[in-house]
């Protein structure tokens, strides 16, 4: 059997061999993590773009929702290209995979934006994300299955761990395109050409890596372990039938996703996006500083997940894993609260020293989310609660009489709100921007300020929680190919392993930036988001403890 020979010690070619699928495969599925993730980290100017019709908050929530969008439809993508892999091979699926990615990022780049197409805009770049993310769904199932069934089972996880490296990869060559367009703009024709127009610069640069991508996968062969199955005659005709709808394969299916891929979604998408998304809104840093600071934190990550991998190849799959997703559940909060004070240290100093409180009629107050643009928050709750949402201070909620305006307390000094419900729009606008002014003077003279001063900034500091974040994310990611292949059966591998880690990255990750910012919005505390990662990895954690297997050393042939 496949298995049989992959266990005996690989000749020199067979080593030749291994590198060549193993480079394919990671190199293919940089290119496609790029595409995805520039969508990510221009999430603040995609706002700008195409939801200027929204005010400022409902609009960037809109950004991230619209970038969860994405990852929402990747089940999806991971039940047809995981039959197509299942029933005709691995080989054609994520052919196809890296085709739509790349097609998809690029036609990004050509949209028009709002102000020139209206809400034919958004609804563009809607369609653009889910095929986007379909794409996604069927690329990694195939490549760490692909790699998994050529290594040596001594050696998986280091080998598939050069897979989950693709994603440091890609997110590191994104950010790097970002930077270098926004700094060369910026020296050439002024810091506002990227906002107005360089932001499409990183979305085009795709379809020189599309070419590229095509190119390497398609010198790759068909996985033996897959070809061994298919001379059998022993492929699944009804891959979805066998894969959750008969108990044992179901059950590993919702084993995979609750004790592993819960854990894997919160953890990696609160380090390398919500963080961002918590540095830039409620920080204050300047975009700049931290793309340069991620880069440093992504270039560092990328060898840790071949450490981890490799590790779990001596010590198993599980103990490296747990390890990883228990370092993430003790390190959520205080880490960022170690985070802002080494950014923005007078942030953290004036919330200290003057809380700020907002008194208002619970009646009058709404959610602070308006993704659709239908709700005006002109209530002098709301008009109170957006100024401070946008400003990224903290407050607690003290409840008024009813019927009572809103005021907002900044120490000892008290703001007014003023309502505007009803009033003519341009009315409406010049309340809200009174209110506004009032509250941030307010803010100002308490010492809360308007960004983050680089002079106090403690980088080496923000550096050292976020490589404790990295270090958890990697020790988690790296095993996990190698763990999901040698879960589930040959037969029904694509479908079953897919669709558990696209509903684990794509619903509970891909959700992290969206879900946590609109509950800081809502509550007003901007640490409160962070209970939404929280959660689900501490699901993952008790499950992964109790529940889970040792699958070190399983053979691939069953």
């Amino acid at each position: 059997m496949a298995e049989i020979a992959a266990n005996a010690m690989p000749t020199a070619a067979e080593k030749a061999s291994l590198r060549t699928v193993v480079a394919a495969s990671a190199t293919g599925a940089t290119f496609e993590w790029y595409d995805f993730f520039v969508f990510g980290s221009l999430t603040q100017v995609v706002s700008k773009t195409f939801f200027s019709g929204l005010n400022e908050t409902a609009g960037y929530i809109a950004a991230l929702a619209l970038f969860g969008v994405g990852f929402a439809f990747r089940p999806l993508g991971a039940l047809v290209f995981g039959r197509i892999g299942d029933r005709v091979g691995r080989k054609g699926a994520f052919l196809i995979t890296v085709t739509l990615m790349g097609g998809s990022t690029v036609a990004i780049g050509l949209l028009p934006s709002f102000a020139t197409a209206g809400v034919a805009a958004p609804i563009l770049l809607l369609l653009m994300r889910i095929v986007q993310g379909f794409a996604l769904g069927g690329e990694y199932g195939g490549a760490a299955i692909y790699v998994a069934e050529h290594a040596p089972s001594n050696a998986r996880g280091r080998s598939t761990s050069w897979v989950q490296t693709s994603a440091a990869i890609g997110l590191f060559a994104a950010l790097l395109v970002i930077l270098t367009t926004r700094t060369l703009l910026g020296k050439a024709v002024g810091p506002a050409a990227f906002d107005a127009w360089g932001w499409r610069i990183p979305f085009l640069f795709s379809a020189g890596l599309l070419a590229v991508s095509i190119f390497m996968r398609m010198r790759l062969e068909e996985s033996p372990t897959f070809m061994a199955v298919k001379e059998e005659g022993s492929i699944s005709k009804t891959p979805f039938l066998d894969a959750f709808g008969k108990w044992p394969n179901l059950k590993l299916v919702l084993l995979a996703l609750v004790a592993v891929m819960f854990a894997q979604g919160a953890v990696w998408y609160t380090t390398f996006f919500y963080a961002q998304t918590f540095m830039e809104k409620f920080l204050k840093v300047d975009p700049a500083t931290i793309n340069g600071l991620m880069m440093v934190v992504v270039a560092v990550s990328a060898p840790l997940y071949v450490l981890f991998g490799w590790l779990s190849d001596k010590w198993g799959r599980k103990a490296v894993m747990l390890s990883g997703m228990t370092l993430m559940l003790v390190a959520y909060f205080p880490g960022f609260h170690v985070l802002a004070d080494a950014l923005n240290p007078a942030l953290s100093e004036a919330q200290a020293k003057t809380p700020v409180t907002v008194i208002a009629d619970p009646a009058d107050c709404s959610l602070q989310f308006d993704p659709v643009g239908k709700a005006s928050f002109t209530s002098s709750c709301d008009i109170a609660k957006s100024v401070l949402a946008n400003a990224g201070v903290s407050y607690v909620n003290e409840a008024a009489a009813p019927g009572a305006p809103a005021l907002v307390r900044v120490g000892m000094a008290t703001v007014p709100s003023l309502d505007a419900r009803g009033l003519p729009k341009d009315v409406a606008k010049a309340i809200k921007a009174s209110v506004e002014e009032k509250i941030k003077d307010g803010l100002a003279r308490s010492g809360y300020p308007a960004k983050a001063d680089p002079k106090r900034m403690n980088l080496p500091l923000a550096f050292a929680v976020m490589l404790v974040f990295t270090i958890a994310s990697t020790a988690l990611f790296g095993p996990i190919a190698a763990f999901l292949v040698e879960l589930f059966p040959t037969r029904i591998r694509y479908t079953a392993l897919s669709l558990p880690y696209h509903i684990g990255t794509g619903w509970v990750g891909g959700f992290v930036p969206f879900t946590a910012f609109a509950i800081v919005a809502s509550v007003g505390n901007i640490y409160s988001g962070l209970w939404y990662p929280f959660a689900f990895t501490l699901a993952s954690v008790v499950t992964c403890l109790f529940l889970v297997p040792e699958t070190l050393g399983r053979p691939l042939d069953r």
